[in-house]
């Protein structure tokens, strides 16, 4: 695809406006800065609620493709790119599914998660290349995330994930932005000018990152991976995951620690298979072959036990 873009064009970017309301900004005490910055931070979630339907959209349109073994691919540069990153990063390890599910792509690869590589950004040969090389199909989902809403490289990204069939999302903060154009779904912010001109980071990004929140644990939910409101599927790697772990079981089942601990040690540490046991009785063989029958839902692998068991009115 050819580039229509022109740099004229970010001066009139809602996200690249001067603030009348952070102006002297330089002039001010430390507490000053810091109450202006939290007056402008607090606006970013009203924002975000003008677009909970095309969120939920997402939600559902990401819990659909990952229940059909497809993926989630997140393309952003910069600031955008990182926070796909993270959340990319983050999903896997909470909700025990495969990384090959979750994936994310930036502008200038692993070196601009901790370094700026802005001129990576501009190339749309390289979000093109990039994207292509994960041969994204009518299985996957790919969300593209700018603030300008105009970022080469993730406009390049989505435009061929598009043709190849993936179903896309654009996440930004400007209206009428090409990669709302290309996307066959936008989620738009309209934070507004941020506290220090052009600094996207700010308002914009904390926008972002909610909102991507909202999609990974929206869908998370929606496939059944959590119990109530309690990260059921979390990995217990590390000794604050093995407490919580303990913790989630104790929650869900009424036990006391002690055999909280024992069940998740007899389910070789996998917290929906303790959790299936102690609520139904059930053996850890019989536990692990209804959590396989319903997908890895908890609720759903109680059910089938309890109406095997003509136990079917009772609580989950």
């Amino acid at each position: 695809m050819k580039s229509k873009l022109r740099d004229s064009d970010l001066s009139k970017l809602v996200t690249e406006q001067q603030n009348p309301r952070t102006l002297h900004l330089d002039e001010m005490t430390a507490l000053e800065i810091a109450e202006v910055i939290n007056r402008e931070d607090r606006k970013v979630a009203d924002c975000v609620t003008q677009a909970l339907p095309e969120i939920a959209k997402t939600i559902d349109l990401v819990a659909g493709v990952l229940a059909n073994a497809g993926r989630l691919i997140y393309v952003g540069a910069g600031t955008s790119g990182r926070l796909g990153a993270l959340d990319a990063a983050e999903i896997p390890p909470t909700f025990d599914i495969s990384a090959k599910q979750v994936l994310h792509l930036i502008a200038g690869g692993k070196k601009a998660l901790y370094s700026a590589v802005e001129d990576e950004e501009d190339s749309l040969h390289l979000g093109q290349k990039d994207i292509a090389r994960q041969k994204p199909s009518k299985k996957d989902v790919v969300i593209g995330i700018a603030a300008s809403g105009r970022t080469p490289y993730t406009l390049a990204a989505l435009a061929y994930a598009k043709k190849k069939g993936a179903r896309t999302v654009a996440v930004v903060c400007n209206a009428k932005s090409p990669l709302e154009e290309v996307a066959d779904l936008a989620i738009v912010v309209d934070v507004g000018a941020e506290v220090l001109s052009g600094s996207t980071r700010m308002k914009a990004g904390t926008a972002q990152k909610m909102v991507l929140n909202m999609i990974s644990t929206g869908a998370m939910v929606r496939l059944g991976y959590v119990y109530d409101n309690l990260m059921v599927n979390v990995l217990p790697r590390n000794k604050k995951l093995r407490e919580r772990g303990i913790t989630i079981v104790e929650k869900v089942t009424g036990v006391n620690h002690e055999k909280a601990a024992h069940a998740l040690k007899t389910a070789s540490g996998r917290i929906p298979v303790a959790l299936v046991m102690l609520k139904t009785s059930a053996s850890k063989a019989e536990a692990e072959r209804a959590l396989n029958a319903s997908g890895g839902q908890v609720r759903k692998a109680i059910e089938i036990i309890r109406n095997a068991s003509g136990l079917k009115g009772a609580q989950l």
